[in-house]
């Protein structure tokens, strides 16, 4: 469930209209889409696929190309994005508490929390791919870094992104195999289960009930478990947070004319340096990295983050030069409801490839999987824009509101 990538909610997320910023909610609709071409694979059972049940379909050759542009252009990109407006929407909660004299901690806390119990649920009871626990955890430690300067912040920042890397190297030159809990805890509860490596997606894409799903889930749940731990992603999804936050705190989203020069900057940069590094990533990812997984590991770094923030500048940048924003409020519309269209994106899946749905999984080409992706993500802007048309929050984010603060918020306009 490597594909798994994040969902961000940030702290504006249930402000009028009014008051929000659209370029961010643009920003997290956009990264609904690339979360949904990310996970789809993943949820139509393609990714667990054997060489040979790939190479047998029909659409192999072009699934091939399919998976290198996934690599170069989705892979990590989008959780990345998401991270950083989780750290935009932390500052943002602290500075709506502080100009309203609330306590802006305390209100993350509670806030977090509820996400945690949301990402358990989702996890148990929808998909083990689940990132939203993860979130929750690593946000607790977001509090830390409120009051520490912008050098401090920045050399965290570095040290969190460096660390997996160094762990990578443990793992491959000290023999370090930090998951091994995850990975026995897995055998014996797919064994319980009767789930084999050679029966894995056939058996999820045949499961008839959906005590088989809640079953494949809990075992899913320590394979999920096992990848944060292979993939060092607390302190990945921790550096980002972080440096959200850092940007969060120089208003850069908010005064975009002001920082049109440094956009442009960091566009030019992130693609000189992110898109022949995303390259070589796609080549170590499609190869088993030959070059090693601490190389892999290093690639990967210096890929993604600048990657996602050519992503970024470059959406701004279009932000800016473009008067009439048509095509930003499209997608600023299912990004106001993004922890419903997350959770949602989870039921479209398991609806179109599970057994007790469609039947879908194990015998659709990634091709095909994309094309649905884009389907489903397209869907969710209509009932987005249906609903909001109707309602103030989208119906999570409003839940999440209320028990964030103890009381009922009025939802019909």
């Amino acid at each position: 469930m490597a594909g798994k990538q994040s969902i961000h909610m940030s702290g504006n997320l249930n402000q009028p209209i009014s008051k929000r910023h659209i370029i961010l909610d643009c920003l997290r609709g956009l990264a609904l889409l690339g979360i949904c071409l990310a996970n789809f694979p993943e949820f139509s059972l393609y990714t667990f696929l054997p060489a040979n049940m790939a190479a047998a379909m029909s659409t192999a050759g072009v699934d091939t190309v399919i998976r290198y542009l996934q690599y170069i252009f989705i892979d990590g990109k989008f959780y990345t994005i998401f991270s950083l407006l989780f750290g935009i929407g932390f500052s943002i909660i602290l500075s709506n508490a502080e100009k309203n004299n609330r306590n802006g901690i305390r209100i993350f806390y509670r806030r977090i929390l509820v996400l945690f119990l949301i990402g358990l649920l989702h996890l148990v009871c929808l998909w083990a791919g689940d990132i939203l626990a993860l979130y929750a955890f690593a946000g607790l430690f977001l509090p830390l870094f409120i009051k520490v300067s912008d050098r401090i912040l920045i050399t965290c920042i570095i040290v969190l992104l460096v660390i997996p890397v160094v762990l990578d190297a443990g793992v491959e030159f000290l023999g370090w195999n930090p998951a091994a809990f995850a990975i026995a805890t897995t055998k014996y509860f797919h064994g319980q289960f009767g789930i084999t490596e050679n029966n894995f997606p056939v058996w999820l894409a045949e499961s008839r009930t959906y005590l088989e799903v809640l079953k494949f889930n809990l075992a899913g749940s320590f394979i999920r478990l096992q990848e944060f731990i292979d993939g060092n992603r607390f302190f990945k999804v921790l550096g980002l947070f972080l440096l959200g936050l850092y940007i969060g705190r120089k208003g850069i989203y908010a005064n975009l004319n002001k920082n049109k020069s440094l956009l442009k900057k960091v566009m030019s940069c992130g693609f000189i340096i992110g898109f022949p590094f995303t390259l070589l990533y796609a080549w170590s990812a499609m190869n088993g990295r030959p070059l090693g997984l601490t190389i892999h590991s290093v690639i990967y770094t210096v890929s993604v983050v600048p990657f996602a923030f050519f992503y970024i500048s470059t959406i701004c940048l279009w932000y800016l030069t473009n008067t009439e924003r048509k095509v930003f409020k499209v997608f600023a519309v299912p990004g106001r409801m993004a922890l419903t269209n997350y959770l949602m994106q989870s039921v479209f899946g398991i609806i179109i490839f599970y057994g007790i749905g469609f039947q879908l999984g194990a015998r659709t080409g990634l091709v095909y999987v994309e094309l649905i992706a884009v389907a489903v993500f397209c869907i969710q802007i209509i009932y987005s824009y249906l609903w909001l048309h109707r309602f103030r929050f989208g119906p999570f984010e409003w839940g999440w509101r209320m028990l964030t603060y103890g009381k009922r918020f009025k939802l019909i306009k």
